[in-house]
């Protein structure tokens, strides 16, 4: 770009918007990068104070900032998101479908050490709806090197940076344990929390089991509801490491995979997930938690799981960090540190 006299600026192209503020009246551009100034437009430019002004030159080596954001915009989209208007180097992701955001966060930091670029997106692996602002990015200076965005395409390595993985509907299957509700001694308040927090989801609920502490009765119930055609079988009660819970050990029985038990939350440390078949159907273990508490590991698992993401041990490890609910008065969340 170069620095010319306005008055000497008729016939060139602005490269960046010029913005007139009027108090009470107006705050917004006046002119948009890429106006061809006219003799008309000077008295204008004059009156924001603008004596000289930038005009875009040329240069083979540059990119000017709208292009560059154009690129970096692709280096951070996946599937099932588009942009925003691409303004002052500025551009936003924006979903398409309900999900859950996934970022590769070592490929995010290493665009963003490059500086005089930037890209802020909000959390992953939480649920976003249609519609919400995924991230934004911007291309600081109004012209950057070419080489400079090359680096940034070889730091993305050729995948994109955000995935929005779409909810998918979900067959449920619910196992209710215990002797204490399978014999009547008390009601089951377990499984209208389930349901309630199922119904946010789109998800269908094709069978409940309920069944006494033994472990075969428990084992074969979960068969029953995967052959039913559950896509997800969500087993309650039992949990714990006391002798005479033993659902941990119906859903080994069942499942073909274990993948944890226990998981670095609170609430919800006895957690369990395990997977059955070539199709990895998770069963899941719940904690005596999730009946009463108002946010668990429970909350933090589910939209993964409903948007098809195959969890590992690893990814389970990793909630330790943010996993400690603080039980506030008013629960916010997910507007607040849990799970993040």
């Amino acid at each position: 770009m170069k620095l010319m006299r306005t008055e000497d600026a008729v016939g060139q192209m602005l490269c960046h918007d010029i913005t007139q503020i009027i108090k009470d009246v107006k705050k917004g551009p006046v002119f948009r990068k890429g106006h061809i100034i006219r003799e008309e437009d000077v008295p204008v430019l004059l009156s924001v104070g603008k004596d000289h002004i930038y005009i875009w030159e040329v240069n083979e080596d540059m990119l000017h900032e709208d292009e560059a954001a154009g690129l970096l915009y692709a280096l951070c989209a996946g599937e099932n998101m588009h942009p925003s208007e691409i303004r002052e180097g500025k551009v936003e992701l924006i979903a398409d479908c309900d999900g859950v955001l996934k970022i590769d966060r070592a490929r995010l930091r290493a665009v963003n050490a490059l500086g005089e670029m930037m890209i802020a997106t909000r959390h992953g692996d939480f649920p976003v709806k249609k519609g919400d602002k995924l991230a934004g990015t911007r291309v600081i200076p109004l012209i950057i090197e070419k080489e400079k965005m090359e680096r940034a395409r070889e730091a993305a390595a050729g995948a994109p940076i955000l995935r929005l993985l779409p909810f998918q509907r979900r067959k449920i299957g619910i196992v209710t344990t215990g002797n204490e509700v399978y014999y009547h001694r008390i009601e089951d308040t377990f499984t209208p929390v389930i349901r309630q927090k199922l119904s946010e989801f789109d998800t269908e609920i094709i069978g409940h089991e309920l069944c006494s502490d033994d472990t075969e009765m428990e084992a074969a119930a979960i068969r029953k509801l995967l052959s039913m055609g559950a896509d997800m079988v969500i087993c309650t009660g039992g949990m714990s490491v006391d002798p005479d819970d033993r659902t941990p050990l119906a859903i080994r029985t069942a499942a073909d995979r274990v993948v944890s038990y226990g998981a670095p939350v609170l609430p919800g440390a006895m957690f369990m997930l395990a997977y059955y078949g070539e199709s990895s159907i998770p069963i899941l273990g719940l904690p005596g938690c999730v009946m009463y508490a108002k946010r668990t590991i429970f909350d933090l698992i589910l939209p993964r799981l409903l948007a098809g993401e195959l969890l590992e041990k690893a990814d389970i490890d990793r909630l330790g960090e943010g996993g400690l609910c603080l039980n506030c008065p008013v629960c916010t969340f997910p507007n607040c540190s849990f799970g993040r």
